[in-house]
């Protein structure tokens, strides 16, 4: 009895999905889009996880990637936009299609400068340290970004040369480019470049548990890996860009960001070693670091010292401003109001020259009328009323007992 056995049939090629868009209630569903918030969803939680572990707060990171993400959305299309102007604007084209963001086309460095400008928008309005937060989403955009290279792959887009490899990917006809029409599989850049992020997210996790990777050097060492494989991937590729001395144009973007993170990261790690601390203010969730309010508190203490400081200052030279007028009037009082001022009033002078009459003339042992030139008795008494009169009047007119 002879058994026949099923023969399998594998396919020596990955082949491409039978669609990458469904209807549901007359919406289309894209796997594209799927692909991108599986991704946003993905790199969040491991962002979340490794915030918290350093101690920050996951509220205080959801406000800052409210920012992020959005930001980061509209920055890798401007990006895919701008740097293929071609496709969207000129003769035969349409500008609208550079809105429709289904078709595919998000240009990661795009995504990953206008993200950041979002993260350290938002990081300034919290008091977050915002290198600390790179450090955090490293990994995380990584691993986002492996999701979304299977939105390439559901697009049938950005795939490598032919290639008759057993991974080569299968593209159909209408997704072929000019001149490879002949050609049924290619090199699955998106399972190459899948693969390649992976490895970072393991190599930054990895190294951030040997090394203290702090003040963005997590993020810098991401950088510098990402653009590693991005160079090679992105030689292998096929669609139309633009070129410039012979080169992709990401591949230049990829070479100049390697060095400027590698420079970073040596200059980070050599200037600020350690990592910030997440676990205290504002990235906790606190409303101030407590070292801020110890710093308010002595400045109020200063404040309210000199405060009270001058207010007695004041006190004080209201006190002798007060003594001393009254000295002032006391002695005014014991001369007679005779002061400074005084004696060289006439009522001053009137009542001086008669007491010195009286001190000359008067004498004091009996009434008899005094020598020739002297007064006598009556008028030393009429010169003393004219004296008394004097003190009493003011200001005193000339007459008798006083002389010009």
């Amino acid at each position: 009895m002879s058994s026949l056995i099923p023969a399998v049939i594998v396919p020596a090629f990955i082949p491409s999905p039978s669609q990458g868009v469904w209807h549901v209630l007359g919406l289309p569903i894209r796997a594209y889009a799927l692909c991108i918030l599986a991704g946003i969803f993905a790199g969040y939680w491991l962002t979340r996880r490794r915030w918290v572990a350093r101690g920050g707060s996951p509220t205080v990171l959801s406000d800052v990637m409210f920012w992020a993400i959005p930001f980061g959305l509209v920055g890798a299309r401007i990006y895919h936009v701008a740097t293929d102007a071609e496709l969207y604007f000129g003769a035969g084209r349409h500008p609208i299609d550079a809105l429709k963001i289904w078709h595919g086309g998000l240009g990661i460095w795009g995504a990953v400068g206008f993200g950041c400008l979002g993260a350290y928008l938002a990081c300034r309005r919290a008091g977050v340290p915002f290198l600390g937060f790179l450090d955090a989403v490293a990994p995380g955009i990584a691993l986002a970004q492996i999701f979304g290279r299977f939105g390439n792959y559901f697009n049938q887009e950005l795939f490598g040369r032919p290639t008759t490899r057993p991974w080569g990917l299968e593209i159909d006809p209408a997704h072929r480019p000019d001149g490879f029409a002949d050609f049924a599989t290619f090199h699955p850049t998106f399972l190459y470049e899948a693969i390649w992020n992976l490895g970072v997210v393991a190599l930054v996790i990895l190294a951030g548990r040997r090394f203290t990777l702090g003040h963005g050097r997590a993020f810098f060492l991401y950088v510098a890996a990402y653009c590693a494989g991005r160079v090679w991937i992105e030689n292998m590729r096929i669609d139309t860009v633009n070129h410039f001395l012979g080169l992709r144009l990401n591949v230049w973007t990829s070479i100049i960001l390697f060095v400027l993170a590698v420079v970073a990261l040596i200059i980070s790690a050599r200037t600020k070693p350690g990592q910030e601390d997440l676990s205290s203010g504002p990235a906790a969730g606190h409303p101030t670091p407590i070292v801020a309010t110890t710093e308010s508190a002595t400045t109020e203490s200063a404040t309210t010292e000199s405060a009270t400081t001058d207010s007695a200052t004041t006190d004080s030279a209201t006190t002798e401003s007060a003594t001393g007028t009254a000295t002032a009037d006391a002695e005014l009082d014991a001369t007679g109001g005779t002061g400074p001022d005084a004696a060289t009033s006439p009522s001053a002078a009137a009542v001086t020259d008669a007491e010195a009459i009286v001190v000359e003339n008067a004498d004091p042992a009996n009434d008899v009328p005094a020598a020739s030139g002297e007064l006598t008795s009556t008028e030393a008494t009429e010169a003393t009323e004219a004296t008394e009169a004097a003190h009493t009047t003011a200001p005193a007119v000339p007459g008798d007992g006083a002389r010009d």
